[in-house]
């Protein structure tokens, strides 16, 4: 155990003690997720969008309660409901450094999916006002700790836009952490809702800047090493590259896997290695971004992924290629990057390039669909999901333009609500299969008919008048479209 952090009970101590059920559900899924034990690893993502209406308010409100507690050893903060720290105020220096030694600061994200159960992570989880106490923390770094989290939602529309959470030593008095959360949430949602006229509060998306991996194994990974040969075939390519000692560039379409394909070459090649994955900044971000993870090139034991290097301004890119040259990690600990086409990558990298590893398109590997269908659908739920014959045809033929980003965003959304997912669950343009050779009206067309297809209970004639069209255009666009679907 590291020095300074006090015992507690383990996961078998808690259950055996009067620990409310449903943070022993958050430590089951920390446990499931393979959360570590010793040491928090959250996501730095940046605070891109702090213009909502949620944000300013929420920070007013907290830059009140500052004002007040502003010699007590407490730490003000706001989240997004993803979790991500936008704002944090504390007058007790010493327990800022504390907070800044876990990550606990802005542009971390802090969900219990990244670093298990805490207080912020499971009132976002569960949306409803939560305390956790030093030794309720999943993670031993965050038992010096007591948080308190309210979460906040529109209150108009009921959407989830974020939490307040308060924050302070595990010795200090907690009574009234709680209490005063739900204050500042309730003045939150109160000053929104005064000053809305009709302002959005919606955030805008936000893509990760990196993430460190260790060797641990996940609820569904062992899934990915049964995939398509031509999958398969390029991680054989990058282990090769990285076993030469070479630069490796894995390049092809957005979110068709290139980062993932250099991920599991390096943990074939050093399966006890940490994996640093970064991707390119937002301008305002990028002097964070070199001083967070830079430090990591040429550690022993550490490969570097650095994503998207086709977006880093020329300069950015020298910067790298200077790093990499001086700390000797050409050659000796794995580095890669990956870009859309190798020719779009910024000449002071592409310079360093050896193996440039292609990576097929989902399209281009229908075979995979469900494979990585159910190895989302494991990671989200945390044990296995169904999938109906139905619905197995309907991702297997569907030709992912947005590739497995899209495939993700789909099966994980329907996973996160539902054991047994089938064809009516599923979006329209899904539905309408592979439709590279139709018109956009075609398209929608067919995703219509496929929809109104799979609705319980009605004849063929109840379809077409839903549809708008005679029974006969029915049976004649279904054969246009090569639409195949079972009906009861």
């Amino acid at each position: 155990m590291p020095d300074g952090l006090p015992e507690r009970a383990g996961f078998a101590d808690l259950q055996h003690s009067n620990v409310p059920d449903r943070l022993l559900a958050s430590w089951q899924r920390s446990e499931d997720y393979g959360i570590p034990l010793d040491a928090v690893e959250p996501v730095f993502t940046g605070t891109d969008d702090l213009s909502s209406l949620f944000f300013q308010c929420g920070n007013e409100v907290l830059a009140d309660l500052h004002r007040t507690l502003a010699n007590e050893p407490v730490s003000m903060m706001l989240t997004d409901a993803e979790g991500v720290v936008l704002s944090r105020l504390s007058g007790d220096r010493s327990l800022l450094q504390a907070l800044d030694d876990v990550h606990l600061a802005p542009g971390f994200g802090y969900a219990e999916r990244d670093v298990g159960t805490n207080g912020l992570g499971l009132a976002l989880a569960d949306r409803v006002p939560t305390l956790v106490r030093a030794d309720q923390h999943y993670s031993l770094s965050l038992c010096t700790f007591t948080c308190a989290a309210v979460p906040v939602l529109d209150p108009t529309s009921g959407r989830l836009e974020g939490s307040v959470n308060l924050t302070t030593w595990s010795r200090s008095s907690s009574d009234l952490l709680l209490a005063l959360a739900r204050s500042a949430a309730s003045n939150t949602a109160a000053l929104m809702q005064a000053r809305s006229s009709g302002r959005s509060a919606r955030h805008v998306p936000r893509g990760q800047v990196f993430r460190v991996e260790v060797p641990r194994l996940e609820p569904g990974s062992g899934t990915l090493h049964s995939l398509s040969d031509a999958w398969n075939a390029a991680v054989t390519h990058a282990e090769r590259g990285m076993r030469a000692g070479g630069v490796v560039a894995a390049v092809g379409e957005t979110g068709a896997g290139r980062a993932t394909v250099l991920a599991q070459a390096a943990r074939h090649l050093f399966p006890r290695d940490r994996i640093l994955s970064a991707s390119a900044p937002a301008p305002t971000d990028v002097q964070t971004w070199l001083g967070l993870w830079t430090p990591e090139v040429g550690k022993p034991h550490t490969a570097v992924i650095v994503r998207d290097v086709d977006l880093l301004p020329p300069w950015v890119a020298e910067r790298l290629r200077d790093l990499v040259l001086r700390s000797g990690a050409e050659g000796s600990v794995p580095f890669a990057v990956t870009a859309e086409r190798f020719e779009d990558i910024p000449t002071a990298l592409a310079s360093l390039v050896d193996t440039v590893v292609p990576v097929p398109s989902l399209r281009e590997r229908p075979d995979d669909a469900m494979a990585l269908a159910h190895h989302i659908a494991m990671r989200v739920r945390g044990r296995a999901v169904t999938f109906t014959p139905s619905a197995a045809r309907a991702l297997s033929g569907y030709d992912w333009p947005g590739n497995v980003g899209e495939l993700t965003r789909v099966v994980g959304q329907l996973a996160g609500r539902m054991d047994v997912i089938d064809a009516k669950a599923l979006p329209p343009e899904v539905l309408a299969g592979n439709t590279r050779h139709l018109s956009r009206i075609e398209a929608f067309e067919r995703g219509e008919i496929v929809r109104v297809l799979g609705l319980d209970g009605l004849t063929m004639a109840e379809v077409a008048s839903e549809l708008g069209m005679s029974r006969a255009t029915l049976y004649r666009k279904i054969a246009q479209y090569d639409i195949h679907m079972e009906r009861d």
